[in-house]
């Protein structure tokens, strides 16, 4: 029972709270909110993006940042369309497509982890370049005509009426939480975020953690940018731009730390749940886009301000409550 009180004392705590009053808010505005298809229409549209945010939460807890997830998913999405175009069968295609975008992920992550540049500058650098490099495969074109199987894979449901990227958004959370929680590199990945130099004196292989880590993101993001590819149809040089707003807002806003070595998926995924069911209920009362990306960027800035004020204010509420507990009674 106490752990439970904890639990609803945290940030998680909170975030569910908000998710309530959300529901709550959306329920009552729209009667269309709590439609099975309109949930599975809210997961749908942003899945995407949802599947990337698992491995930025890792990043960033590893006290690091990846910048050109956007730009990967747009060039591995190019890729795929422009080897289609050419006449390369489409599960080639695919393969080479997530192999490109592991290769850009291995790129950043040998700049980071063995030569020791910063992180935000290193994937600045591959969102400017990777982007350069999916308009140079199709130019100012849209590119598509794939398969049919192709497409149905994004736009049809697999599973009773769960489309595959949903599905697979539920297994890379299950694989996240295991990695995360309950295993020896998930271990490496906080102890690096709190102090690297500690981790690497207790003979924690630093260097190649943060390189499975950003190979991983490159791996994933091409991915992602393919279920973007198949549920949209047809692909172009700004596939995905922007999308590394919300992905990183859905992180922070979980409550990981943007200095590294705090933070829980349980927080990361009440957060996309809070930011999905906040854009629906826009959405269904015809709140504008534009609006829309002003209020995911002010959350941002929230997500970034709001958490440290959050763990200041409990830390000086228990340092107050332990002074009172070991003060003497008076006489």
């Amino acid at each position: 029972m106490v752990k439970i009180w904890e639990r609803l004392r945290s940030w998680e705590g909170l975030l569910l709270a908000i998710l309530i009053v959300i529901v709550i808010m959306n329920t009552i505005r729209s009667p269309f909110y709590l439609r099975l298809d309109n949930q599975i229409n809210l997961f749908q549209l942003s899945i995407e993006k949802i599947i990337v945010a698992l491995i930025m939460a890792l990043i960033i807890i590893n006290g690091e940042i990846d910048l050109s997830v956007a730009s990967v998913m747009g060039l591995a999405a190019c890729t795929l369309a422009a080897l289609h175009e050419r006449g390369v069968p489409v599960p080639a295609a695919i393969l080479i497509s997530l192999l490109v975008g592991a290769a850009c992920g291995a790129f950043n992550g040998y700049w980071v982890a063995y030569v020791g540049l910063p992180s935000l500058a290193v994937t600045l650098a591959g969102l400017i370049g990777y982007r350069g490099l999916a308009r140079v495969l199709l130019g100012d074109r849209s590119v598509g005509g794939f398969p049919e199987w192709f497409n149905a894979l994004g736009q049809q449901p697999l599973i009773g009426p769960f489309p595959l990227a949903l599905l697979l958004f539920f297994l890379l959370v299950i694989l996240a939480v295991l990695v995360l929680q309950y295993s020896a590199f998930g271990r490496y990945v906080y102890v690096i975020g709190i102090n690297r130099d500690v981790a690497r004196y207790s003979a924690v292989k630093v260097q190649r953690v943060k390189m499975i880590l950003y190979t991983a993101s490159g791996f994933v993001s091409a991915l992602a940018g393919l279920l973007l590819a198949a549920r949209l149809g047809a692909v172009r040089g700004n596939t995905a731009e922007g999308f590394e707003l919300d992905i990183i807002t859905m992180v922070l806003l979980g409550g990981v730390s943007i200095f590294g070595g705090t933070g829980t998926l349980a927080g990361v995924v009440l957060s996309i749940l809070n930011i999905l069911n906040l854009r629906n209920g826009m959405s269904l009362v015809n709140i504008t886009g534009n609006t829309q990306t002003g209020v995911i960027g002010a959350l941002l800035i929230l997500s970034v301000l709001v958490p440290n004020w959050f763990r200041s204010a409990r830390g000086a509420w228990v340092r107050r409550a332990r002074a009172q507990f070991q003060s003497p009674p008076r006489a």
